[in-house]
């Protein structure tokens, strides 16, 4: 699980390090999220960790390494992490 957050967007890749592929991804940018008024605060995140979960799910993947990219574990990175596991993806 693949977390890049920019000045404005939120966004969650699911990677199959062995193939290079991603198997799943889900953003601020998406339709779904669009629709929800998805925001790139801590609520959106929060949001955002959820759908990122089910999609997760969806697509056969229980278990993931947390990947932050640089980012400190903190405010909207770590809402994030927290309402994913919350929906049932073990780190």
């Amino acid at each position: 699980m693949s977390v890049f957050t920019s000045g404005k967007h939120i966004y969650v890749q699911f990677i199959d390090d062995l193939r290079g592929h991603t198997l799943a991804a889900i953003s601020t940018l998406d339709s779904q999220m669009r629709e929800q008024s998805v925001n790139d605060n801590k609520q959106g995140a929060e949001t955002l960790g959820t759908v990122a979960a089910e999609r997760a799910q969806s697509a056969g993947i229980s278990k993931v390494v947390f990947d932050r990219g640089g980012f400190k574990y903190h405010g909207r990175i770590q809402t994030l992490a927290d309402a994913a596991r919350k929906a049932g993806l073990q780190f």
